[in-house]
């Protein structure tokens, strides 16, 4: 029963967490916010991680939220790590991809890349 009161704090601690970051329309260059993963990815944003969040209403402990961050207003050769889970924005590149535990974002993960570092090109 402990054990059970103990998860259930973490996850609502957790909850509550999310529900106190910026929202996207508020946020500065770079900033992070989430969101659960039904919400599409804003313009300007990518992924940065993945998870799992009772908020967002699934029964089962497959990701179902996500960490966006906002790369409109970076200076140019700003690299960042995003998920590959949406593309990157027009102005940047990829300089290499790589296989990350954050960005697990499906409920059968395999080992492939599924990240990538992104410069600011322009």
């Amino acid at each position: 029963m402990r054990r059970l009161r103990s998860t259930f704090l973490a996850l609502a601690g957790t909850a509550a967490m999310f529900a106190l970051t910026a929202t996207p329309s508020q946020a500065a260059p770079g900033d992070v916010s989430t969101s659960c993963a039904s919400v599409l990815t804003p313009a300007g944003y990518v992924d940065v991680s993945w998870g799992y969040s009772s908020s967002c209403g699934t029964q089962s402990f497959s990701p179902n939220i996500k960490q966006i961050k906002q790369l409109t207003g970076l200076p140019v050769g700003t690299v960042v790590s995003a998920c590959a889970s949406t593309y990157q924005p027009a102005g940047w590149v990829q300089t290499s991809t790589y296989y990350s535990s954050s960005c697990v974002y499906s409920s059968t993960p395999s080992f492939s890349h599924n990240a990538w570092q992104l410069k600011r090109t322009s």
